[in-house]
């Protein structure tokens, strides 16, 4: 492979993992951005954000010389780069669904002024931007540059692996043919490690390729409204979303990913591209598409909704004062992404409705202490536990979903419930005659032995979600030696949080302690 002189522009989190990976591949590279800071910790081989892959890139390259940033190019590193990408942030507007692209225009007249006319380097949009964009680009460079659009299709917490291993790579190529060829040629060169590996090309057009990646997060955030709303039913019907789930995820036709149901999407993609989207639907008079996207919106949303009020009901109605510990801030693990996120949106609210909030989460504390200084942070999960009333798991971190859940409420004596974003199946329990993991308070760490009766471990156990529950509550009043809660002949309060990715739903109720029945796990 020939290496190619890159310049990537804007090195937020796609341009910086974009550039990365560019000189890894063997070209050199020049990453730009106006942001000093963030050009210094680049260039030092620090990531400014929690991606995991991306310092090892960064160090590697630059020690190897293909990879360096700067935020005053000179005239000469743009007119002798053979590509240009634009990966600038476009982010909803302040004044309705659509994207604002002041950011990319900026870029557009910088390499207008800098390349010269009769030039022939291609221009690469990298950038999420509404359908007719590209060309209104192509115009703007018309005798300096050939453009082509390239949209991302980035997970974070694993964008270098979806950059250099992509599932697809799409071109937007001009309408004439002959420019068409001769993009996609440089563009080949660029990816030719990648294309030899056999990935997927899908050449089109520009309309064509600008709406690929909001298409693609919207038709995801759809799924994920669809399971979420199907859930509320499961509550209302006595039926398990989880069980339902799965069933329908096993058609090919539909696919088991996407459909937990859970405390909604958030980030910095999925809820502007449908916004977007929405946007470009109504101008182009697209009313049912449009329509469709404002309803995926409104139920993501309301699912936050739902889950500040299970909060509320479960501590009696009153959250002033309560102790509410939330596992999780990022909107989503591998990842220290605040934006948007359903998990910071909840404990907001609780802590507006009085309630004393800690919250805790392995990377995204740093970014929460500047935006949210009204809340408790906490690094250390058992040391959030304490004393909590509530405990909200909202972001499925593996080293929460490890925490053991028979250790958990013995942690904190006064815990009430745990709501969890994550199937009970993947936590550890207990069934009748089955082993248990009993708290020592001594050693201060927990062993399995025997359940002696059907009551025991039975607050963790992974029962079907039914109303007519009995025996298979979660108690959790920390009082009886082998179950939450239970005092033969008085009376008691059963919550059980469902396990199905928080959001379904909980079965609270009063009534007389009686003989337990034998669990169903």
């Amino acid at each position: 492979m020939t290496p190619l002189k890159l310049t990537v522009i804007g090195c937020g989190y796609l341009g910086a993992v974009h550039a990365a990976a560019m000189a890894h591949l063997g070209h050199h590279v020049l990453g730009i951005d106006t942001r000093p800071e963030q050009v210094e910790a680049l260039s030092q081989g620090r990531a400014p954000f929690y991606e995991p892959g991306l310092p090892e890139l960064l160090v590697t390259g630059a020690r190897q010389g293909d990879l360096r940033f700067t935020s005053t190019p000179t005239p000469a590193e743009l007119a002798e780069a053979d590509v240009h990408f634009i990966a600038v942030g476009t982010p909803q507007s302040a004044t309705g669904g659509e994207a604002d692209l002041s950011q990319l225009w900026s870029v557009v007249d910088m390499l207008h002024d800098a390349l010269p006319e009769g030039g022939r380097s291609l221009v690469v949009g990298k950038s999420t931007v509404p359908v007719g964009t590209a060309q209104q680009v192509a115009e703007r460079l018309a005798g300096r540059a050939l453009v082509l659009w390239n949209p991302e299709f980035l997970r974070e917490g694993f964008a270098v692996a979806d950059t250099l291993h992509p599932d697809r790579i799409v071109y937007g190529v001009p309408a004439d043919p002959a420019d068409a060829q001769e993009a996609q040629a440089v563009l080949d060169a660029v990816y030719q490690d990648l294309l030899e590996e056999g990935i997927p090309r899908i050449v089109t057009d520009y309309p064509t390729a600008e709406l690929v990646k909001t298409a693609a997060n919207s038709f995801l955030a759809t799924k994920i409204s669809f399971i979420n709303a199907m859930a509320h039913l499961c509550d209302t019907a006595g039926a398990d979303v989880t069980v339902l789930a799965d069933a329908i995820g096993h058609d090919p036709r539909i696919g088991r990913r996407f459909l937990q149901a859970g405390v909604g999407f958030g980030g910095g993609c999925l809820p502007k591209d449908i916004r977007a989207l929405q946007a470009s639907a109504d101008l182009h008079g697209a009313v049912h598409l449009a329509d469709l996207l404002g309803r995926v919106d409104s139920i993501n949303r309301e699912q936050r909704d739902r889950i500040v009020e299970l909060a509320r009901t479960h501590v009696g109605g009153d959250l002033s004062g309560r102790a509410i510990t939330i596992l999780g801030a990022a909107f989503k693990p591998l990842s220290d992404d605040v934006r948007d996120s359903p998990a910071l949106d909840v404990a907001s609210r609780l802590a507006d409705l009085g309630a004393e909030v800690t919250v805790c989460d392995p990377q995204a504390l740093p970014v929460v202490a500047r935006s949210h200084p009204h809340l408790t942070l906490e690094d250390d999960p058992r040391a959030a536990l304490k004393g909590a009333e509530l405990v909200l798991l909202l972001t499925e971190w593996d080293q929460f979903v490890a925490l053991d859940p028979a250790e958990a409420p013995r942690a904190s004596p006064s815990a009430s419930s745990l709501t969890d974003a994550t199937p009970w199946t993947r936590w550890p329990g207990a069934r009748p005659g089955g082993p248990m993991r009993e708290w020592d308070a001594e050693s201060g760490s927990s062993r399995l032995r025997s359940c002696p009766d059907p009551w025991g471990g039975a607050q963790w156990i992974r029962a079907q979600w039914r109303r007519d529950l009995t025996a298979a509550h979660s108690y959790r009043h920390h009082s009886h030696p082998c179950h939450v809660g239970h005092r033969a002949g008085g009376r008691h309060r059963a919550g059980h949080v469902r396990g199905d990715r928080v959001g379904a739903g909980a079965l609270q109720r009063v009534g007389r302690c009686h003989q337990p029945a034998r669990a169903q796990p």
